[in-house]
């Protein structure tokens, strides 16, 4: 059996639980008056993730489970197409909340992009890991910083993919036109790796979390001095023309084998978003329980030890529900409402 269908199983067997469960109240009821059953009925809530081989679903079914332990909901993590499926079905409330990068929340928000004249009624309620932007280059390809890749081979990402996206926004902030002063590749994180180590491209583009696999293995290559370009100060330029969903983060020193200092980065976060209309309560005991929990939900994918309460507040471009509101002002952290 898939795990579509396991999951369709399973939403099937809960709706007899509940059959059952209003029965058995039903005859309590006539019985002996009202019991309280009813409000043991756990409310169901839909998680919309990703594809079964990426980390949204695999992070949104640990979300699933700890809401389900501590919550006090009967949460499900559901295999969608990712974030722009994400945003149609939270609006439509197929979905209850959903994971969603930044960028592609911020174009439903305001109605651009694949959302072009259909704003969507969705708010935020934390930012969790961060995709951060990795500019690799090796050492003796004279490359310091994005303007040096003017007339350089570049991988710029997997034809249409986040990477591809981000990575043309970083060289058009860096004043480089990516169709005539580079000669552009389009690979893959792992393709990408293997391209610089072999010499056939001076450098790529890789967007994703800290640390990532094809680039730990390249920096641990023997015989390769890896390097990192910082590229900060092309965010305001980024955020000027595409909103402000992108911010500075930091790669730290020694993630990377070889890599002796802080690389300034644009990151753009990865969202947890609902409806607007979501009851203020439930919204908060979503946010509550999942920072309380990050210690169970980072053994379920190590992306969770990238989660803080300082990113989860940092959306600038989608206001925050009220209810995830609270919760951050509890914790001192000022949000946008």
């Amino acid at each position: 059996m898939g795990l579509n269908a396991f999951i369709e199983d399973d939403k099937k067997l809960n709706r007899r639980d509940f059959l059952k469960l209003t029965g058995i109240a039903g005859a309590a009821m006539a019985l002996s008056g009202p019991v309280g059953v009813f409000a043991q009925a756990k409310k169901r809530i839909s998680i919309a993730t990703g594809g079964m081989g990426g980390v949204y679903f695999v992070i949104g079914g640990g979300i699933a489970s700890i809401l389900t332990k501590y919550a006090g909901v009967e949460a499900a993590a559901e295999v969608t197409a990712a974030s722009v499926d994400n945003c149609k079905l939270i609006a439509a409330k197929k979905s209850d909340i959903g994971l969603i990068m930044g960028d592609t929340g911020y174009d439903a928000y305001k109605g651009l992009g694949n959302f072009k004249g259909k704003p969507l009624p969705l708010k935020t309620l934390s930012v969790l890991y961060p995709n951060l932007m990795h500019v690799v280059t090796l050492d003796g390809k004279g490359i310091k910083n994005v303007p040096d890749l003017k007339g350089k081979r570049v991988s710029t990402g997997a034809p249409g993919s986040g990477t591809e996206v981000k990575a043309l926004r970083v060289l058009e902030a860096g004043g480089i036109d990516h169709t005539k002063d580079i000669k552009k590749d389009r690979l893959g994180a792992g393709e990408s790796a293997g391209a610089l180590k072999d010499g056939k491209i001076d450098a790529y583009f890789w967007d994703g979390g800290v640390p990532t696999s094809s680039v730990l293995d390249l920096a641990a290559s023997p015989g390769v001095n890896m390097m990192l370009i910082s590229h900060d100060d092309l965010i305001p330029a980024m955020t000027g023309k595409y909103g402000p969903v992108y911010y500075k983060s930091v790669i730290p020193k020694n993630v990377y084998s070889g890599i002796k200092y802080d690389t300034n980065v644009a990151a753009v976060g990865n969202l947890l978003m609902c409806h607007k209309d979501m009851d203020d309560k439930l919204a908060y005991d979503i946010v509550k329980t999942i920072f309380e929990r990050l210690k169970e939900l980072a053994a379920i994918h190590k992306e969770a030890l990238n989660i803080n309460l300082k990113d989860g507040g940092s959306n600038k471009a989608v206001p925050y529900h009220a209810g995830a509101a609270k919760f951050f002002k509890e914790k001192g952290i000022s949000v946008l409402v």
